[in-house]
């Protein structure tokens, strides 16, 4: 098992699902996890800090662990099949409990619990994050590559040798 950080939740443009985001900030690796959106406003709420005027579901199990003086030790993410990834409430009595992975990791927000994924879901499942910044900065060096001659690497005109004559320091 790996710790992953919850990220957020994004809304795919290519297909309009919608989808929480961990990552193993170990590997640069995100796994998504398509959710439905009730689910989605759960953990994007709690994210955010925001309470509702009722409980939800969400904050009504937090509170019910606590009234019995459980707590939330971690979320596990154990299996994906098909499509469906699989998690554990893992509680601070021992019990592990069967749970969505998308009630899971709300419950962990709002509870400050850590979240942990299976090494194997996160190679199977886990995709690459691109820094943009760094793939515009890569861009440009492959750019002056591709154009540069060795005149780019001679001194200014007349003025003489690079590097010139001694090393100081």
């Amino acid at each position: 098992m790996v710790p992953v950080e919850i990220l957020g939740v994004r809304q795919q443009q290519r297909d309009q699902e919608i989808v929480v985001l961990l990552l193993d900030s170990a590997a640069d690796l995100a796994i998504p996890i398509v959710i439905g959106a009730r689910e989605a406003s759960a953990i994007a709420m709690a994210q955010a800090g925001l309470a509702t005027p009722r409980p939800m579901t969400h904050d009504l199990l937090r509170d019910v662990l606590g009234a019995v003086g459980v707590t939330l030790e971690r979320v596990e993410i154990v299996a994906l099949e098909g499509g469906i990834y699989f998690a554990e409430l893992v509680l601070s009595n021992g019990v592990h409990l069967d749970s969505r992975a998308s009630d899971a990791i709300a419950l962990a927000v709002r509870t400050g619990s850590p979240v942990l994924c299976s090494a194997e879901i996160v190679a199977l499942a886990g995709v690459e994050i691109v820094d943009v910044d760094q793939q515009a900065e890569v861009e440009r060096f492959r750019d002056f590559l591709d154009h540069v001659t060795p005149e780019d690497f001679l001194g200014p005109p007349g003025g003489g040798t690079q590097g010139g004559g001694g090393r100081t320091g």
